[in-house]
């Protein structure tokens, strides 16, 4: 935008101007509005453009009130974004929801241990089938050298409060499609029934393993009823 201030001929100032007929003088001044942004935090982030994980720059923006194109006043935010430092494409906040693919396969192993040692410690710790069982689904989950020693230290932390089980099922929960959260819970249940029929205990472990994946109770029922059915076929 641009304005114009007139002085009145005859007062004194810096630099002389030329003086308009009338005995004014005239000031060009150029004003506007315009948005600038500041990084307030760095990340990785899933860039979809990219296709990969990518740094990104999370940045907040303010309207500014511009003199001669100089911000001077600063005014109302303007909201937030993140940018992929690669390609520079834009996103809303959201996007840091979803899992990065760095996040999506640590979450896999760290859901089914805390699954395994929540149904082993509703049933017997101690039981070799059920612990044999644990740690075979556990390195299928992507754990290759997973072992006994392993499974015991992860069981003194859970017992003792120190390694949050449900943490890891909630981050999982939000990348398993229902097939595979329903094959997951499967796995679950057969821990349990290594040694034996599943306790009320083992059950109810199992329901809360579902619940941690967004599974309805009565869905939940039915995937443990069907992997009881065919255990004992």
């Amino acid at each position: 935008m641009i304005g114009t201030y007139r002085r009145r001929a005859g007062k004194p100032a810096g630099r002389r101007r030329r003086e308009r007929p009338g005995g004014s003088a005239a000031v060009l001044v150029i004003f506007g509005i315009r948005v600038l942004y500041r990084v307030v935090g760095r990340g990785l982030l899933h860039c979809q453009r990219c296709g990969g994980d990518r740094p990104y720059r999370h940045r907040a923006g303010r309207h500014w009130l511009t003199l001669f194109f100089i911000p001077v006043i600063p005014l109302t935010k303007a909201g937030e974004h993140v940018q992929c430092t690669e390609c520079g494409t834009c996103y809303r906040m959201g996007v840091l929801d979803l899992p990065t693919v760095a996040q999506m396969q640590a979450a896999l192993p760290a859901g089914m241990t805390a699954a395994a040692t929540t149904m082993l410690r509703a049933g017997d710790p101690g039981s070799s089938l059920a612990r044999r069982r644990a740690i075979s689904a556990i390195r299928e989950a992507g754990l290759e050298g997973y072992d006994d020693d392993a499974l015991t230290a992860d069981l003194a932390l859970a017992a003792e409060g120190i390694e949050d089980e449900q943490a890891p099922l909630a981050s999982l929960a939000v990348q398993l499609a229902l097939p595979a959260a329903e094959w997951f819970l499967a796995d679950v249940v057969r821990i349990g029934l290594a040694d034996g029929p599943l306790t009320a205990a083992e059950r109810r472990a199992a329901a809360e393993v579902a619940a941690r994946l967004g599974m309805t109770p009565a869905h939940a029922r039915g995937v443990i009823s069907m992997t009881e059915e065919s255990a004992t076929a």
